[in-house]
Protein backbone atom coordinates (compact mmCIF):
# COMPACT_ATOMS: atom_id res chain seq x y z
CA UNK A 1 0.00 0.00 0.00
CA UNK A 2 1.25 3.47 -0.88
CA UNK A 3 -0.50 6.42 1.04
CA UNK A 4 -0.20 9.79 -0.89
CA UNK A 5 -1.67 13.18 0.62
CA UNK A 6 -3.23 16.32 -0.97
CA UNK A 7 -1.35 18.83 0.27
CA UNK A 8 -2.49 22.94 0.30
CA UNK A 9 0.74 23.79 -2.29
CA UNK A 10 2.30 27.49 -1.52
CA UNK A 11 2.99 27.90 -5.41
CA UNK A 12 3.80 30.81 -7.81
CA UNK A 13 1.00 32.01 -10.11
CA UNK A 14 0.58 30.62 -13.68
CA UNK A 15 2.21 34.13 -15.53
CA UNK A 16 5.03 33.88 -12.98
CA UNK A 17 6.23 30.21 -12.46
CA UNK A 18 8.97 30.25 -15.30
CA UNK A 19 10.29 32.95 -13.67
CA UNK A 20 10.21 31.29 -10.08
CA UNK A 21 10.91 27.76 -10.70
CA UNK A 22 14.63 26.68 -10.70
CA UNK A 23 16.93 23.61 -11.18
CA UNK A 24 17.36 21.69 -7.68
CA UNK A 25 19.68 22.93 -5.40
CA UNK A 26 22.44 20.46 -5.67
CA UNK A 27 22.89 20.56 -9.44
CA UNK A 28 23.90 24.02 -10.00
CA UNK A 29 27.55 25.34 -9.50
CA UNK A 30 28.08 27.94 -7.37
CA UNK A 31 28.58 30.55 -10.24
CA UNK A 32 25.45 29.72 -11.95
CA UNK A 33 23.37 30.44 -8.57
CA UNK A 34 24.64 33.90 -8.43
CA UNK A 35 24.22 34.45 -11.94
CA UNK A 36 20.82 33.14 -12.38
CA UNK A 37 20.06 35.28 -9.18
CA UNK A 38 21.44 38.19 -10.44
CA UNK A 39 20.00 37.94 -13.67
CA UNK A 40 16.35 37.41 -11.67
CA UNK A 41 15.53 38.18 -8.31
CA UNK A 42 12.33 36.46 -7.76
CA UNK A 43 14.26 32.52 -8.83
CA UNK A 44 13.54 30.25 -6.29
CA UNK A 45 17.75 29.48 -5.71
CA UNK A 46 16.98 32.60 -3.20
CA UNK A 47 15.42 30.32 -1.03
CA UNK A 48 17.47 26.66 -1.72
CA UNK A 49 20.69 28.23 -1.90
CA UNK A 50 20.86 31.54 -0.16
CA UNK A 51 24.17 31.53 0.40
CA UNK A 52 24.87 33.10 -3.18
CA UNK A 53 23.44 36.82 -2.10
CA UNK A 54 26.51 37.34 0.23
CA UNK A 55 29.58 38.92 -1.65
CA UNK A 56 31.75 35.96 -2.58
CA UNK A 57 34.70 37.58 -0.20
CA UNK A 58 31.87 37.06 2.69
CA UNK A 59 31.51 33.54 4.17
CA UNK A 60 28.71 33.88 6.27
CA UNK A 61 27.27 31.47 9.31
CA UNK A 62 25.54 28.34 8.36
CA UNK A 63 22.84 29.70 10.72
CA UNK A 64 22.98 32.89 8.92
CA UNK A 65 22.50 31.45 5.50
CA UNK A 66 19.37 29.52 6.58
CA UNK A 67 17.51 32.76 8.49
CA UNK A 68 18.09 34.32 4.84
CA UNK A 69 16.67 31.85 3.39
CA UNK A 70 13.50 32.05 5.43
CA UNK A 71 13.65 35.69 5.36
CA UNK A 72 13.41 35.50 1.50
CA UNK A 73 10.58 32.61 1.41
CA UNK A 74 8.74 34.85 3.23
CA UNK A 75 9.58 38.09 0.86
CA UNK A 76 8.18 36.06 -2.12
CA UNK A 77 4.74 35.35 -0.12
CA UNK A 78 4.41 38.66 1.22
CA UNK A 79 5.17 40.43 -2.45
CA UNK A 80 2.45 37.85 -3.71
CA UNK A 81 4.84 36.10 -5.60
CA UNK A 82 4.05 32.88 -3.89
CA UNK A 83 1.10 32.51 -2.53
CA UNK A 84 -0.74 28.77 -0.76
CA UNK A 85 -3.84 27.07 -1.97
CA UNK A 86 -6.88 27.52 0.21
CA UNK A 87 -7.90 23.81 -0.19
CA UNK A 88 -5.60 20.69 -0.28
CA UNK A 89 -4.92 19.13 -3.89
CA UNK A 90 -2.94 16.13 -5.93
CA UNK A 91 -1.10 17.77 -9.43
CA UNK A 92 -0.64 15.84 -12.22
CA UNK A 93 3.73 17.01 -13.24
CA UNK A 94 4.48 16.66 -17.13
CA UNK A 95 7.54 16.94 -18.68
CA UNK A 96 8.57 17.35 -22.13
CA UNK A 97 12.09 17.18 -23.75
CA UNK A 98 12.79 16.40 -27.77
CA UNK A 99 10.74 12.80 -28.22
CA UNK A 100 10.66 11.99 -24.34
CA UNK A 101 7.81 12.69 -21.90
CA UNK A 102 7.16 11.52 -18.16
CA UNK A 103 3.60 12.46 -16.40
CA UNK A 104 3.75 11.89 -13.03
CA UNK A 105 1.84 12.91 -9.69
CA UNK A 106 2.53 15.18 -6.98
CA UNK A 107 1.51 14.53 -3.88
CA UNK A 108 2.93 13.98 0.08
CA UNK A 109 3.85 10.84 0.82
CA UNK A 110 4.03 9.28 4.08
CA UNK A 111 7.31 9.42 6.25
CA UNK A 112 6.19 5.93 7.98
CA UNK A 113 6.23 3.93 4.94
CA UNK A 114 9.64 5.01 4.25
CA UNK A 115 10.73 4.07 7.69
CA UNK A 116 9.03 1.01 7.06
CA UNK A 117 10.84 0.28 3.77
CA UNK A 118 7.40 0.61 1.62
CA UNK A 119 9.44 3.89 0.07
CA UNK A 120 12.40 1.79 -0.79
CA UNK A 121 15.76 3.22 -1.55
CA UNK A 122 18.84 2.57 -3.28
CA UNK A 123 21.76 4.96 -2.32
CA UNK A 124 23.54 5.94 1.20
CA UNK A 125 23.40 9.55 2.18
CA UNK A 126 26.12 11.68 3.37
CA UNK A 127 25.67 12.83 7.09
CA UNK A 128 26.67 16.51 6.17
CA UNK A 129 24.44 16.76 3.28
CA UNK A 130 21.53 15.26 5.31
CA UNK A 131 22.14 17.63 8.19
CA UNK A 132 22.67 20.89 5.89
CA UNK A 133 19.01 20.71 4.38
CA UNK A 134 17.18 19.29 7.74
CA UNK A 135 18.54 22.75 9.08
CA UNK A 136 17.02 24.46 5.97
CA UNK A 137 14.01 22.27 6.22
CA UNK A 138 13.69 23.92 9.99
CA UNK A 139 14.76 27.30 9.41
CA UNK A 140 11.90 27.88 6.17
CA UNK A 141 9.15 25.58 7.67
CA UNK A 142 8.75 24.42 4.10
CA UNK A 143 9.98 21.42 1.62
CA UNK A 144 11.19 23.45 -0.89
CA UNK A 145 11.31 20.67 -3.50
CA UNK A 146 10.44 17.25 -4.62
CA UNK A 147 11.58 13.98 -3.77
CA UNK A 148 11.86 12.11 -7.29
CA UNK A 149 10.23 8.73 -6.77
CA UNK A 150 9.16 5.66 -9.49
CA UNK A 151 6.64 3.02 -9.29
CA UNK A 152 5.47 0.20 -11.45
CA UNK A 153 2.71 2.08 -13.52
CA UNK A 154 -0.82 0.64 -13.22
CA UNK A 155 -4.03 1.06 -15.44
CA UNK A 156 -6.20 2.98 -12.79
CA UNK A 157 -3.62 5.77 -12.18
CA UNK A 158 -2.70 5.88 -15.89
CA UNK A 159 -6.58 6.45 -16.85
CA UNK A 160 -7.02 9.37 -14.00
CA UNK A 161 -3.85 10.95 -14.91
CA UNK A 162 -4.88 10.75 -18.88
CA UNK A 163 -8.35 12.58 -17.83
CA UNK A 164 -6.64 15.12 -15.67
CA UNK A 165 -4.29 16.03 -19.20
CA UNK A 166 -7.59 16.72 -21.24
CA UNK A 167 -8.78 19.75 -19.25
CA UNK A 168 -6.82 23.14 -19.46
CA UNK A 169 -3.03 23.35 -17.80
CA UNK A 170 -2.03 25.41 -14.77
CA UNK A 171 1.31 25.91 -15.99
CA UNK A 172 2.85 25.39 -19.32
CA UNK A 173 6.22 26.88 -20.20
CA UNK A 174 9.56 25.83 -21.72
CA UNK A 175 12.44 26.34 -19.45
CA UNK A 176 15.88 26.08 -19.74
CA UNK A 177 17.36 23.30 -21.84
CA UNK A 178 13.98 23.44 -23.81
CA UNK A 179 12.47 21.46 -21.31
CA UNK A 180 8.48 22.16 -21.26
CA UNK A 181 7.03 21.53 -18.08
CA UNK A 182 3.02 21.17 -17.90
CA UNK A 183 1.45 21.21 -14.47
CA UNK A 184 -3.02 20.05 -14.25
CA UNK A 185 -4.64 20.49 -10.70
CA UNK A 186 -6.34 17.56 -9.55
CA UNK A 187 -9.71 18.40 -7.17
CA UNK A 188 -11.13 15.19 -7.02
CA UNK A 189 -8.72 13.81 -4.89
CA UNK A 190 -9.98 10.32 -3.33
CA UNK A 191 -10.02 8.23 -6.03
CA UNK A 192 -6.40 8.95 -6.71
CA UNK A 193 -5.49 8.19 -3.51
CA UNK A 194 -7.25 4.78 -3.71
CA UNK A 195 -5.38 4.25 -6.87
CA UNK A 196 -2.06 4.61 -5.46
CA UNK A 197 -3.23 2.21 -2.28
CA UNK A 198 -3.20 -0.40 -4.43
CA UNK A 199 0.51 0.18 -5.41
CA UNK A 200 2.60 -1.60 -3.09
CA UNK A 201 6.11 -0.12 -2.91
CA UNK A 202 7.56 3.63 -4.27
CA UNK A 203 11.33 3.72 -5.19
CA UNK A 204 13.58 6.69 -4.89
CA UNK A 205 14.61 7.51 -8.30
CA UNK A 206 16.56 10.91 -6.95
CA UNK A 207 16.20 12.62 -4.00
CA UNK A 208 17.72 10.23 -0.83
CA UNK A 209 19.05 13.21 0.88
CA UNK A 210 15.80 14.94 0.87
CA UNK A 211 13.53 12.60 2.51
CA UNK A 212 15.98 11.32 4.86
CA UNK A 213 16.20 15.15 5.93
CA UNK A 214 12.39 15.31 6.06
CA UNK A 215 12.46 12.44 8.39
CA UNK A 216 15.03 14.26 10.63
CA UNK A 217 13.25 17.25 10.74
CA UNK A 218 10.34 15.34 11.85
CA UNK A 219 11.81 14.34 14.44
CA UNK A 220 12.84 17.31 15.80
CA UNK A 221 9.46 18.74 15.44
CA UNK A 222 7.74 15.91 16.88
CA UNK A 223 9.45 15.82 20.24
CA UNK A 224 8.42 19.52 20.58
CA UNK A 225 5.45 19.30 19.90
CA UNK A 226 3.25 17.89 23.19
CA UNK A 227 0.13 17.50 21.01
CA UNK A 228 1.30 15.49 18.03
CA UNK A 229 -0.71 13.08 16.31
CA UNK A 230 0.83 11.67 12.98
CA UNK A 231 -1.35 13.61 10.64
CA UNK A 232 0.81 17.11 11.19
CA UNK A 233 2.53 18.09 7.52
CA UNK A 234 5.67 17.54 8.92
CA UNK A 235 4.91 13.83 8.81
CA UNK A 236 4.64 13.94 4.93
CA UNK A 237 6.85 14.84 2.24
CA UNK A 238 6.37 16.00 -1.06
CA UNK A 239 7.00 14.28 -3.93
CA UNK A 240 7.04 13.88 -7.90
CA UNK A 241 5.66 10.23 -8.27
CA UNK A 242 6.38 8.51 -12.05
CA UNK A 243 5.56 5.57 -13.74
CA UNK A 244 8.58 3.56 -14.32
CA UNK A 245 8.02 3.23 -17.85
CA UNK A 246 7.97 6.95 -18.44
CA UNK A 247 11.55 7.56 -17.02
CA UNK A 248 14.87 8.10 -18.66
CA UNK A 249 17.86 7.02 -17.25
CA UNK A 250 21.50 8.47 -18.63
CA UNK A 251 25.00 7.40 -18.37
CA UNK A 252 26.85 8.98 -14.89
CA UNK A 253 29.97 9.23 -16.78
CA UNK A 254 33.41 9.47 -14.95
CA UNK A 255 36.76 10.89 -15.29
CA UNK A 256 40.36 10.78 -13.52
CA UNK A 257 42.92 13.42 -13.25
CA UNK A 258 46.01 10.66 -12.81
CA UNK A 259 46.86 7.64 -13.94
CA UNK A 260 48.02 6.97 -10.89
CA UNK A 261 52.02 7.01 -12.13
CA UNK A 262 51.14 4.79 -15.00
CA UNK A 263 52.51 5.43 -18.91
CA UNK A 264 49.22 5.17 -21.31
CA UNK A 265 51.13 1.75 -22.71
CA UNK A 266 51.18 0.67 -18.82
CA UNK A 267 47.51 1.28 -17.90
CA UNK A 268 45.73 0.09 -21.47
CA UNK A 269 48.40 -2.97 -20.61
CA UNK A 270 46.75 -3.35 -17.22
CA UNK A 271 43.14 -2.91 -18.55
CA UNK A 272 43.53 -5.25 -20.85
CA UNK A 273 43.61 -8.03 -18.24
CA UNK A 274 40.38 -7.89 -17.90
CA UNK A 275 38.70 -6.46 -20.68
CA UNK A 276 39.10 -6.62 -24.74
CA UNK A 277 40.42 -3.18 -25.96
CA UNK A 278 39.59 -2.00 -29.59
CA UNK A 279 40.76 1.48 -30.67
CA UNK A 280 37.95 2.14 -32.93
CA UNK A 281 36.25 5.83 -31.99
CA UNK A 282 33.17 4.51 -30.45
CA UNK A 283 32.33 6.84 -27.83
CA UNK A 284 29.19 5.55 -26.33
CA UNK A 285 28.56 2.46 -25.06
CA UNK A 286 25.70 0.32 -26.92
CA UNK A 287 25.39 -2.51 -24.31
CA UNK A 288 25.86 -4.06 -20.95
CA UNK A 289 29.50 -4.61 -19.93
CA UNK A 290 30.73 -2.84 -22.65
CA UNK A 291 32.63 0.78 -21.44
CA UNK A 292 34.50 3.53 -23.70
CA UNK A 293 37.56 4.71 -22.73
CA UNK A 294 38.88 8.37 -23.90
CA UNK A 295 42.81 8.95 -23.51
CA UNK A 296 45.47 11.04 -25.26
CA UNK A 297 42.92 12.00 -27.81
CA UNK A 298 41.31 8.70 -28.57
CA UNK A 299 38.43 6.54 -27.88
CA UNK A 300 38.82 2.73 -26.96
CA UNK A 301 35.83 0.46 -26.50
CA UNK A 302 36.10 -1.93 -23.91
CA UNK A 303 34.36 -5.20 -24.08
CA UNK A 304 34.46 -6.70 -20.55
CA UNK A 305 35.76 -10.72 -20.40
CA UNK A 306 35.43 -11.84 -16.91
CA UNK A 307 33.95 -15.35 -16.55
CA UNK A 308 32.00 -15.65 -13.21
CA UNK A 309 32.54 -18.65 -11.26
CA UNK A 310 28.48 -18.06 -10.05
CA UNK A 311 26.07 -15.16 -11.08
CA UNK A 312 26.74 -11.74 -9.87
CA UNK A 313 24.48 -10.26 -7.39
CA UNK A 314 22.94 -7.11 -8.90
CA UNK A 315 25.41 -4.79 -7.59
CA UNK A 316 28.54 -6.39 -9.02
CA UNK A 317 27.14 -6.64 -12.68
CA UNK A 318 26.52 -3.10 -13.09
CA UNK A 319 28.73 -1.59 -15.31
CA UNK A 320 29.64 1.09 -12.21
CA UNK A 321 30.46 -1.86 -10.41
CA UNK A 322 32.66 -3.43 -13.01
CA UNK A 323 34.48 -0.34 -13.65
CA UNK A 324 35.47 0.20 -10.21
CA UNK A 325 36.09 -3.68 -9.20
CA UNK A 326 38.24 -3.75 -12.17
CA UNK A 327 39.55 -0.69 -13.50
CA UNK A 328 39.23 2.18 -10.58
CA UNK A 329 40.24 0.21 -7.38
CA UNK A 330 43.37 -2.27 -8.85
CA UNK A 331 44.84 -0.05 -11.86
CA UNK A 332 43.66 3.49 -10.51
CA UNK A 333 43.81 3.25 -7.16
CA UNK A 334 40.53 5.05 -6.37
CA UNK A 335 38.98 3.05 -3.37
CA UNK A 336 36.48 5.70 -1.85
CA UNK A 337 34.77 7.52 -4.82
CA UNK A 338 32.64 9.82 -3.07
CA UNK A 339 35.84 11.54 -1.14
CA UNK A 340 38.87 11.17 -3.77
CA UNK A 341 38.90 14.25 -5.33
CA UNK A 342 40.97 12.55 -8.15
CA UNK A 343 37.61 11.32 -9.98
CA UNK A 344 34.64 13.67 -10.96
CA UNK A 345 31.34 12.40 -12.49
CA UNK A 346 29.54 13.58 -15.67
CA UNK A 347 25.77 13.28 -15.79
CA UNK A 348 25.27 11.79 -19.36
CA UNK A 349 23.34 14.90 -20.34
CA UNK A 350 26.76 16.48 -21.47
CA UNK A 351 27.34 13.57 -23.90
CA UNK A 352 30.82 12.51 -24.96
CA UNK A 353 32.31 16.14 -26.21
CA UNK A 354 32.47 17.09 -22.12
CA UNK A 355 34.48 14.16 -21.49
CA UNK A 356 36.56 14.99 -24.52
CA UNK A 357 36.93 18.54 -23.48
CA UNK A 358 37.93 17.71 -19.82
CA UNK A 359 40.57 15.41 -20.90
CA UNK A 360 41.73 17.69 -23.94
CA UNK A 361 41.77 20.70 -22.13
CA UNK A 362 44.33 18.51 -18.68
CA UNK A 363 41.38 18.91 -16.34
CA UNK A 364 41.20 15.00 -16.55
CA UNK A 365 43.70 12.21 -18.05
CA UNK A 366 41.13 9.64 -19.13
CA UNK A 367 37.42 9.45 -19.38
CA UNK A 368 35.04 6.57 -19.05
CA UNK A 369 31.65 6.35 -20.85
CA UNK A 370 29.22 4.35 -19.07
CA UNK A 371 26.10 2.05 -20.34
CA UNK A 372 23.12 3.61 -17.92
CA UNK A 373 21.76 1.46 -15.08
CA UNK A 374 18.08 0.32 -16.13
CA UNK A 375 15.00 1.00 -14.19
CA UNK A 376 15.20 -2.76 -13.82
CA UNK A 377 18.18 -2.68 -12.11
CA UNK A 378 16.83 -0.04 -9.63
CA UNK A 379 14.17 -1.81 -8.73
CA UNK A 380 15.94 -5.07 -8.10
CA UNK A 381 18.36 -3.77 -5.66
CA UNK A 382 15.78 -1.64 -3.88
CA UNK A 383 13.63 -4.64 -3.26
CA UNK A 384 16.49 -7.21 -2.36
CA UNK A 385 17.24 -3.41 0.19
CA UNK A 386 20.53 -3.57 -1.15
CA UNK A 387 22.76 -0.12 -2.01
CA UNK A 388 24.35 0.94 -5.25
CA UNK A 389 27.53 2.57 -5.87
CA UNK A 390 27.62 6.24 -5.66
CA UNK A 391 26.88 7.91 -8.26
CA UNK A 392 24.90 5.05 -10.43
CA UNK A 393 21.96 6.82 -12.01
CA UNK A 394 21.60 10.23 -13.56
CA UNK A 395 17.75 11.09 -14.12
CA UNK A 396 17.19 13.19 -16.86
CA UNK A 397 15.29 15.55 -17.02
CA UNK A 398 15.14 17.38 -13.92
CA UNK A 399 11.92 18.32 -12.20
CA UNK A 400 11.74 21.69 -11.05
CA UNK A 401 12.29 23.45 -7.66
CA UNK A 402 9.61 26.35 -6.63
CA UNK A 403 6.96 25.21 -8.26
CA UNK A 404 5.48 23.11 -5.39
CA UNK A 405 6.17 24.36 -1.97
CA UNK A 406 4.83 21.97 0.95
CA UNK A 407 4.62 24.18 4.70
CA UNK A 408 5.41 22.09 7.94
Amino acid sequence: MSVIKPFRALRPAPEQAEHVSCMPYDVVHDSEVREFIQENPQNFLRVTRAEAEYPSTYIPAVGEVFEKAAANLHELVDRGVLSEELEPSFYVYRLTTGSHQQTGVVACCSLDEYEQGLIKKHEKTRPDKVEDRKEHMLAVRAQTGLIFLAYRGTERISDIVRETTATEPLYDFTGTSEIRHTVWRVRSTDELAEAFAEVPSLYIADGHHRIESALRSRAVLRETNPCHTGEEDYNYVLAGIFPAEDLQILAYNRVVHDLNGLSDEEFLAKVQENFILQENGQKTPEHHGQICLYLSGKWYTLEFAVNYFRQPDPIERLDVSILQNFILAPILGITDIQRDTRIAFIGGIRGSSELERLVDSGEARVAFALFPTTMDDLFEVSDRGEIMPPKSTWFEPKLKDGLFVHTI
